[in-house]
Parts: structure tokens; C-alpha cells; sequence
């Protein structure tokens, strides 16, 4: 039998990005508009959520509209001095990590630097078959990032796997929507969520389930109880 493969985002899924991470992402990613588009303060801001709703990625919609580089953009905004100090895991999710059976692998739109780093602060790095990050995320030349369903598919099949033999285990369910759409069973990690989605997803409560999720957890070890 095909083992299950689990597609797990990181940031507010294995770790509570919004008291570490998010409180850079934003700044630094407003001070590259600033710098590399040559706009004032306020455009940055208003360009950086603009394709973050538009495309879900703002990294796709600077590369879409005005050629920026993902490595470029990864190298210039990734770069958080002392991050690691400022982590916040959960001690139970490194045991349920290990005793989840099938193949284990991240998945993620930010850096795979990044992310390879912030597994190590979180002593998770040996507990993943594979770290995917957004500058990997390429088909035919194009960058294809969540929650693009190209992406999901192709990724299935690199797998030798049918897309119902995976789980995607995200906070984020723009991507959950396109990764079910394609067969995918969705799972939707609320821990370090606040009442309400936010970014895209303002006005989605917690408390419902969309019909493309398939179940909602706020711990790990939950996952494990799937069917």
C-alpha cells in the first residue's frame, strides 16, 4: 500500500510565526518595494498586501509586474538577526512528528534557508523527508507557489503518489481550497490563528468548517486520528 504523504506549511503551522517571523516579514518586505521599485513608504505597504490578496504570494506579484528575482527577494528579506531566540514551538509536536507514519514533507512560501532554519531552532530538522521552499517552486521556468493547483499536481506525481494519498496541513485555506480541488485531503491548523482568518481571509471564523476542509486540529498529535 502507497504510504500517506503529509504536506506540512511551516509558518503558523509547526510554529507560531506571529509572535517571531510575521513581526519582520511585513517591514522587510515594504523596505525591498522601497528600495528596488523606487516608491515612497506608503506604495510599498499598499503594493506588498495588494498581491498578497491578489495572488496570495507577494513575491508573485513583484515578480508578475515588475521582473524581481525569487532569490533575489528571498535573499534581501529573509534575513531576521536573532530569530531563533524569538521561536515558539510546542514541546508535544516534535513526539507526534515522530510517531506520525508516511512520508513527511514541508512545504512552504517562505525561503528554504528560512525554513531550514527555523526546523533547527525547533529541533524538528531531522523529522522531514524534504523542505520545499517558494524559490523551488518552478514549473516550465514560471514560479508556481501555493495556492497555485498546477503546483499540487505536479508535485503528486514527482511524489509517484495520487493526490489523495496526501495531506495538506495548513493555517492558510486560500491554499487548502486549490489543494483539494485537486484531490488532496486538507487539514486546517488553527492554534496560533486569532478568532478570524486574517490577510485573504477576512471573515472566515474558526468555529466553521469549509467544505474543502476535511478537518480542523489545534494540536498534532490530532493528526494521528485521521482516517
Amino acid at each position: 500500500m502507497v504510504r500517506r504523504v503529509w504536506l506540512f506549511d511551516l509558518d503558523n503551522t509547526l510554529h507560531n510565526a506571529g509572535a517571531s517571523a510575521f513581526r519582520y516579514f511585513d517591514g522587510a518586505m515594504n523596505r525591498y518595494i522601497e528600495e528596488h521599485l523606487q516608491v515612497a513608504p506608503e506604495e510599498a505597504d499598499r503594493l506588498r498586501a495588494d498581491y498578497w490578496h491578489r495572488y496570495g504570494s507577494t513575491l508573485l506579484g513583484l515578480i508578475r509586474h515588475h521582473g524581481v528575482r525569487p532569490s533575489h527577494f528571498v535573499r534581501h528579506t529573509h534575513a531576521f538577526p536573532g530569530l531563533e531566540r524569538e521561536l515558539v514551538g510546542h514541546p508535544h509536536d516534535l513526539a507526534a512528528l515522530r510517531h506520525l507514519t508516511g512520508r513527511k514533507i514541508v512545504l512552504t512560501n517562505a525561503g528554504r534557508d528560512y525554513a531550514l532554519r527555523v526546523l533547527k531552532a525547533l529541533r524538528m530538522e531531522g523529522l522531514f523527508d524534504e523542505v520545499i521552499g517558494i524559490e523551488e517552486m518552478r514549473m516550465f521556468g514560471h514560479l508556481r507557489p501555493k495556492p497555485d493547483a498546477r503546483l499540487f499536481r505536479a508535485l503528486a506525481a514527482r511524489l509517484g503518489v495520487h493526490p489523495s494519498r496526501c495531506v495538506l496541513v495548513e493555517d492558510t485555506l486560500l491554499h487548502q481550497r486549490a489543494a483539494h480541488a485537486v484531490g488532496m485531503r486538507t487539514v486546517w491548523m488553527q492554534r496560533w490563528l486569532k478568532h478570524h482568518a486574517h490577510g485573504p481571509e477576512v471573515g472566515v471564523y474558526l468555529h466553521r468548517r469549509p467544505p474543502y476542509v476535511c478537518a480542523r486540529i489545534k494540536t498534532l498529535q490530532q493528526l494521528r486520528r485521521l482516517p
